[in-house]
């Protein structure tokens, strides 16, 4: 008897909870491929911006060249701390033609304490855009956590109801034999089986995810404070 047939010949029940453990993974399958997606090109157009920031000549030309990285969580950051800091430098909260806010040299493990005001707002600023990046980014994570969490009961929720199914059918038959209880069991397991298949790919790939989430904070907060600095030697300066 194969798998196919054991399906086949299942209760309406079993069918029932089979539906719905292929629903679970048709979807944690679908949203694991659009992850991975977003975070691989996430991160291929954030290696690219962070080049172009560290060789333009002016943060001008940085913001303009950051438009083209829709998908880069650094470049979002910038493009909100650029706002930001032109507001500050120019009195204008657009960047109109903000050419002279250039890059001042840059120190390799920068080293500073905010405290003056207008760096604080830039900090704010910076954080802000930060959070929303990650909110962005762990939407519809909780759909994997659901899934590695619950499938498993679901599965083994289709089990029992097949096993109490196979005992009242050997009751009413009135045969106790193996050859008349193994094949209700082992239609009743595929639902368990089924539901571990779904729970496992979700689990791995949110574990996988929550942790390149974690990098990724890691890697704004750094650009962050690279940005600040930057901030306070250019604010210094048009003073």
């Amino acid at each position: 008897m194969n798998v196919v047939s054991m399906i086949v010949q299942a209760g309406i029940i079993a069918k029932a909870v089979l539906l719905i453990l292929l629903f679970f993974s048709l979807m944690s399958w679908t949203l694991i491929f659009m992850k991975v997606r977003m975070f691989r090109r996430g991160q291929q157009e954030s290696a690219r911006f962070l080049q172009i920031f560290r060789s333009a000549k002016n943060l001008y030309t940085t913001f303009e060249e950051s438009k083209r990285f829709t998908r880069s969580p650094i470049a979002t950051v910038f493009k909100e701390g650029y706002r930001e800091l032109s507001h500050m430098v120019k009195g204008n909260p657009a960047p109109g033609n903000p050419g002279s806010i250039a890059h001042e040299p840059r120190a390799t493990a920068p080293e500073m304490t905010i405290h003056s005001e207008p760096l604080e707002l830039m900090s704010r600023t910076l954080r802000h855009a930060s959070m929303k990046e990650i909110a962005q980014q762990e939407r519809n994570l909780i759909f994997l956590a659901t899934t590695g969490n619950v499938t498993p009961f679901i599965g083994l929720f289709g089990t029992v109801w097949g096993i109490m199914d196979a005992f009242a059918s050997i009751g009413q038959a009135g045969s106790a034999n193996l050859g008349a209880v193994a094949p209700g069991i082992s239609e009743a397991l595929i639902t368990t089986a089924a539901g571990l298949g779904a729970a496992i790919p979700a689990v791995i790939a949110y574990n996988y995810f929550v942790n390149r989430i974690k990098r990724q904070v890691t890697e704004m907060e750094l650009f962050g404070l690279e940005l600040l600095a930057l901030a306070e030697r250019i604010l210094a300066r048009s003073r």
